[in-house]
Formats: C-alpha cells, sequence, structure tokens
C-alpha cells in the first residue's frame, strides 16, 4: 500500500478502546483517518461515533460493506476476534487486532493462515514493547553498552482493582497470563529472543477469581540467556507501580533497570548512569495511565508506518504467534508441572491438539 491516508474502522468501543480512538484521532497529521467505529452495544458505538465525529454502526459487516475502510482496528473481547479477523480479511482489509490474539492456539494459527492466504496484512496491537522505557531498553542493548544479555527479570506486580472497568476477569478461564503476562513474554522475546522452553507456577490469591491471578515463569532462551517473568493483581506494594513494567537484564558488561517512575538505570563497564525517560503527557493521557495509553499510541503509529510502507508490522500474526505459543505452553507447564517447549507454527495442529486435550 502506497503511503498516504489510511481510513481506519474501529470495531469495539469499551473502555480500552478509547485510547485506540483517540491515537488514531492524534495520528491525522500522519495520515490516519479515523472512518467509522462499531460496537455490538448500540449506545458505545453511538457515544464513540459522536464524540470522534464519523459514522457509527452496530454490526461490523455493514460497516466494512458500507464504508471504504483500508484497515480495520479490532478492539473486543478475544473471543469474537476470530470471525472478525476473518470476516476482514475475507474483505481484503489490513487489519490489526487486540491480544491475546485469540482465545486458543488454533484460532491464531486460522487467523494467520487465513491473512496469509489472502494475501492481507495482520497484525497484533501488543504494545508494551512500544512503551518508551522498553524501546529505551531495547535501544541500551543494541548498543551493546552492557554486552550480550544473559539474565534478566521482567515484572508487572500490583494491587490496583483491575476488576472494576473489566469486571469479566473474575470470570475468566485464563486470567493473569493471558491478559498482562502475555505482554510480558513478548517482552522476554524482544530483549533476548527466542525461546527454548518455559516452566511456570501458577496462583489463585483472590477467592473471587476464577483462574490464576499470579503466575511466575522462569523460561530458557536459544541464546542460553535465562529470564523470570512474574505477574500478579494481588501484590500488595506500597508505593504501587501500576501501570509500569519494572524490569532488570544482566549482560557480560554490565545490566539495565527499569525504575518506578521511568526511570531507566544504566552500568556499564564500572560507570552507572540513571536518568528520567518518561515522556510528556498527550491531550488525553492521564498521569498514572500515561506509560500505557502512550503504547497504544505509538503502536497504532508503527502500524500505520508500515501500512503506509507496504512492510509487515514487528507484531505480525506470524511474530505474535511466538508469543501466543508461550502462553498456552506457560498454561501447560504449570498443569503438568514441567517446563514445556512452545509450539511452532506449521506443526501438525491435529497432533497438538490431541496433545493438549490429554493433558
Amino acid at each position: 500500500m502506497a503511503r498516504g491516508a489510511i481510513r481506519i474502522g474501529v470495531i469495539g468501543c469499551g473502555f480500552y478502546a478509547q485510547n485506540h480512538l483517540h491515537a488514531w484521532q492524534d495520528l491525522a497529521g500522519e495520515g490516519a483517518v479515523l472512518a467509522a467505529v462499531c460496537d455490538v452495544d448500540a449506545g458505545k458505538a453511538e457515544a464513540a461515533g459522536r464524540a470522534f465525529g464519523v459514522p457509527f454502526y452496530k454490526d461490523a459487516a455493514i460497516m466494512l460493506a458500507s464504508e471504504h475502510l483500508h484497515s480495520v482496528d479490532i478492539v473486543t473481547r478475544h473471543d469474537t476476534h476470530r470471525a472478525l479477523c476473518e470476516l476482514a480479511i475475507s474483505r481484503g482489509i489490513a487489519t490489526v487486532v487486540q491480544k491475546p490474539f485469540a482465545p486458543t492456539w488454533e484460532d491464531c494459527v486460522a487467523i494467520v493462515e487465513a491473512a496469509e492466504k489472502a494475501g492481507v496484512w495482520l497484525a497484533v496491537h501488543e504494545n508494551f514493547r512500544f512503551q518508551t522505557p522498553m524501546r529505551h531498553v531495547r535501544r541500551v542493548i543494541d548498543s551493546g553498552a552492557i554486552g550480550a544479555p544473559s539474565w534478566a527479570r521482567i515484572m508487572f506486580r500490583t494491587g490496583f482493582d483491575v476488576y472494576r472497568t473489566q469486571p469479566y476477569f473474575y470470570d475468566e478461564e485464563r486470567l493473569a497470563i493471558a491478559d498482562v503476562g502475555i505482554h510480558l513474554l513478548d517482552l522476554a522475546r524482544f530483549f533476548l529472543g527466542e525461546v527454548e522452553h518455559i516452566a511456570c507456577e501458577t496462583q489463585r490469591r483472590n477467592p473471587k477469581v476464577r483462574a490464576e491471578d499470579t503466575a511466575t515463569m522462569l523460561l530458557r532462551h536459544h541464546s542460553g540467556a535465562v529470564s523470570v517473568v512474574d505477574c500478579t493483581y494481588e501484590a500488595r506494594r506500597d508505593p504501587d507501580p501500576f501501570p509500569e513494567t519494572l524490569v532488570e537484564i544482566e549482560g557480560d558488561k554490565g545490566s539495565i533497570v527499569v525504575l518506578p517512575g521511568s526511570r531507566l538505570r544504566v552500568s556499564s563497564n564500572g560507570v552507572t548512569t540513571e536518568e528520567d525517560i518518561g515522556s510528556p503527557l498527550r491531550s488525553w493521557t492521564t498521569v498514572r495511565w500515561h506509560v500505557a495509553q502512550e503504547g497504544a499510541f505509538l503502536a497504532c503509529r508503527h502500524f500505520l508506518d508500515c501500512l503506509q510502507r507496504g512492510v509487515p508490522a514487528e507484531t505480525s500474526g506470524h511474530d505474535n504467534l511466538k508469543t501466543y505459543a508461550l502462553v498456552d505452553a506457560a498454561y501447560r507447564a504449570a498443569a503438568q508441572h514441567r517446563a514445556v517447549v512452545p509450539a511452532q507454527w506449521k506443526e501438525s495442529l491435529g497432533v497438538a491438539s490431541k496433545e493438549r486435550r490429554a493433558q
């Protein structure tokens, strides 16, 4: 697709979708055109349409048939993702879909294969790697300042009431790993490369929650590096760093530490520096939520640029399968109490499905 204006329709106008809507609106100067919105809740669709000055729909199929769109951004519950992705792909429309990609590995693979067969651009809105602190970490690694990374700890530990705005979390069959651990596992790949195997222990510390609210994962990367990834919604930290991700990475020449308050400490060859790596608020971001909201904006900017240049996104559907495979493997590892090798795309899905059912 040639560089220029990209007409975007957003499907889903709920709590988190507001960040996507604001992001596309803010990117108007770079070629994004927020052209239409849709939500099965007619009230939410109308509210978003009126707030952003665009047509609104209750039915995604009608929106796609009625509007001339280059891309859709699907920001709905993951159990709707496969049907909506396949609908957009069938019409040849470039598709961005919110994480988690879909409820199952088989669904994720089906979406990727549908896009590949149709020759349609596909990306997953995995946005933690686009947050300003995480991009700083990647730049330090790439500079060689700490040498080859050999160990890391990536943490998202909070007691913030995530259930207030997303009450359906109480009844999810998969929670902490599927909701926030997936971001951290993607960061582990982003910083240290692909994963050989993963072990996992889960806990349900809140009796009101159906699934795990805490997970501690141990990853062995193909490079030989080891990372510890842990997440919880039941931390009792004061101050609570929500919604920040805290990171420690060690190499043979030094280390990187992301501290609360978006501060970065780098030790290299015996010299330690510390700097504020926060970024200014946008008109629609707020102090506590800014790092996450800006991550959504920067992810949208990346997708826009890739669409304009006609190149795959960092978090293409194909790439994100590797992150989703780690989520799936983490749950299997917790159930089996052993390290598990993540699935690979192109494996025999029939064999993989039988193996999971047997477990």
